[in-house]
């Protein structure tokens, strides 16, 4: 694979900075700006919703810059290949705030200036990820790249993307360590999301490198290999979180109503357990997905 950028439709760059670009940046800082003015009454899901769009916008100014600027050949991989895999993420992340801030926090609001900022926020998020899903869907092809594929548009690399991102989602409930500590089963689930995500994200860099000829295996053996030992690990991680949390003989709460701070808080213990439990449940889903695809390809077509 090329380590750099020799060649770009500089016309084809202009149209995606004006009509994507520079609309991406205005609409992440637009919602970020609208919450902020919010001052204390954003609350927890305010500022987690701010630190998604505050953290967008710098990635794709970075993008711009180093787009703008040429700089694209200094990088000892596909540039563009990466960017679009970030914009992958950002649609994700900008939909993720958008339905999370609207569904937990907005509704709530009552009529009112603060009620109206909120829901502008939520509004422009909901356009910043639908031009990054644009980003993603069509810039590919106006660069020209005829030879080299877009990672994000193989089932494997938009697998990967959907992997890591929903353990993303899984680490943020689990920033609530109560959830887990002193209790070594639930410690295990823990080292599990995070021991898939590592191993994720080191198979979606080799192949953005382009540097899968240094495995001492094919890749595809590789990614056979490291996906069923990733579907085991969350096999495990799904009965045991299952077993701790909501059966009562491993102390667990099996209902809702158990958990006396639910009357009171939307997202209260009980609820980010079952979130866990779920998210867990899918990425199971997402890898086994995984693991019928690279076992198709190596039993298959060889």
């Amino acid at each position: 694979m090329s380590t750099g950028v020799t060649y770009r439709n500089l016309e084809a760059w202009n149209t995606v900075c004006c009509f994507l670009r520079l609309p991406q940046l205005f609409c992440t800082c637009m919602a970020f700006s609208l919450v902020a003015d919010m001052g204390i009454s954003r609350g927890d899901i305010g500022n987690w919703s701010m630190t998604i769009w505050g953290f967008c916008f710098a990635v794709t100014l970075i993008i711009v810059t180093v787009e703008f600027f040429d700089f694209e050949s200094r990088f000892p991989f596909f540039w563009y290949n990466l960017s679009i895999t970030y914009a992958c993420y950002a649609t994700l992340l900008c939909l993720l705030a958008s339905s999370i801030y609207s569904v937990t926090y907005v509704q709530f609001l009552p009529d009112g200036p603060l009620q109206d900022r909120a829901v502008a926020a939520t509004a422009v998020s909901c356009i910043a990820s639908a031009l990054y899903a644009i980003d993603v869907a069509f810039v590919w092809n106006w660069y020209e790249f005829d030879e080299i594929t877009c990672y994000v548009h193989t089932v494997p690399g938009l697998l990967k993307v959907l992997e890591t991102f929903t353990a993303g989602i899984i680490f943020t409930f689990l920033s609530n360590t109560s959830l887990y500590l002193h209790q070594p089963a639930l410690e295990w689930c823990v080292a599990v999301y995070s021991i898939c995500f590592i191993l994720a994200a080191l198979a979606m860099l080799l192949k953005l490198g382009g540097w899968e000829n240094i495995l001492p295996v094919r890749f595809p053996i590789f990614q056979l290999g490291l996906t069923l030992f990733s579907v085991l690990l969350y096999i495990s991680a799904l009965v045991l979180w299952l077993l701790y949390q909501f059966y009562e003989e491993f102390g667990g709460q099996p209902q809702w109503s158990d958990d006396i701070s639910c009357f009171d808080d939307l997202m209260c213990t009980w609820i980010q357990r079952m979130a866990v439990a779920i998210l867990t449940a899918i990425n199971l889903l997402i890898y086994v997905a995984d693991l019928v695809y690279w076992a198709c390809q190596v039993f298959y077509r060889d």
